[in-house]
């Protein structure tokens, strides 16, 4: 205005940049409150916001996210003394808040998406234990109380539930199976990776590098499944890298791999997972207790 002086001139002027950056702070500290969804979906799922990260596919690493009750994710870029290196899905659940199912279908197999969207109300999904060409289980399976298959004897594992609900991983040479025993939930795979007391285990494997799925309990006594989705690891270097990493690991048993692993999580309103490449016969449900 032709009536201001050249200081009033000034002092308007850094007034109404002081009003611009006030309200440039504001806008940003309430667009930072913005929740964003973070997911790693399979084939002809969609994506929604992802966050950035350190390896640059939109997973927030080395952190836990608690995503309900007794329900965490994580994940963690690993790499091993080969220079194979992967970014691994590990989710962590409270056996206090969660139950566990094993559903076996031999004649019709589905991707880990489809066994989730078929179990209503389900918090996670994840391959089971071997199968041959014809759906049917290499070892014994348990569904619901139903007994399926010959249980292996002197090797292998078994992830299972009994008769009170309780969830337990033991190895099959030290604890065989008796048919005895009433079991409600049951699915044996191998080998064993780390015996009870973080004792890593011996066992021939081939030195190829295929996709993994593990499943564990640590120290507190916390279930965890552990899925590298790309072909990276052979089996002894993931078996190290299981034991050298800040899981705490008790005890694990290798599930089914490469083209059978698969992990979907559906807690917190979002979905996040790694789907089969192949229909699998063999499912372990969790759900809320």
């Amino acid at each position: 205005m032709p009536w201001m002086s050249g200081r009033d001139k000034g002092r308007k002027g850094f007034f109404w940049l002081l009003l611009q950056w006030l309200f440039l702070s504001a806008w940003l500290m309430t667009a930072c409150q913005i929740p964003i969804s973070i997911s790693v979906t399979g084939p002809g799922t969609p994506s929604p916001t992802a966050l950035a990260s350190a390896d640059g596919t939109g997973r927030p690493l080395d952190r836990w996210l608690t995503l309900a009750t007794g329900v965490e994710l994580r994940y963690e870029h690993w790499k091993g003394p080969s220079g194979n290196e992967d970014t691994v899905m590990i989710t962590r659940f409270d056996p206090r808040h969660i139950a566990l199912r094993v559903l076996y279908s031999p004649s019709a197999p589905h991707f880990i998406s489809d066994w989730l969207k078929q179990e209503k109300g389900a918090l996670a999904v994840v391959n089971g234990g071997y199968f041959n060409d014809q759906g049917q289980a290499t070892g014994l399976v348990i569904s619901d109380g139903q007994v399926y298959g010959t249980s292996y004897r002197g090797f292998g594992g078994m992830l299972y539930v009994d008769g009170q609900g309780a969830i337990h991983l033991r190895s099959l040479s030290q604890y065989p199976y008796s048919a005895g025993e009433q079991l409600q939930q049951a699915t044996q795979s191998s080998p064993m990776l780390v015996l009870p007391g973080a004792k890593r285990t011996q066992f021939d494997a081939d030195a190829s590098s295929n996709r993994r799925t593990v499943v564990a309990f640590d120290k507190e006594g916390r279930l965890l499944f552990i899925v590298s989705p790309e072909a990276a690891f052979s089996l002894d270097e993931f078996d190290d890298l299981l034991l050298a990493s800040d899981l705490q690991i008790d005890v694990a048993l290798n599930l089914d791999g490469g083209s059978s692993t698969g992990l979907y999580l559906n807690a917190g309103g979002q979905r996040f997972g790694v789907d089969s490449l192949t229909p699998v016969p063999i499912a372990l449900v969790l759900q809320p207790r």
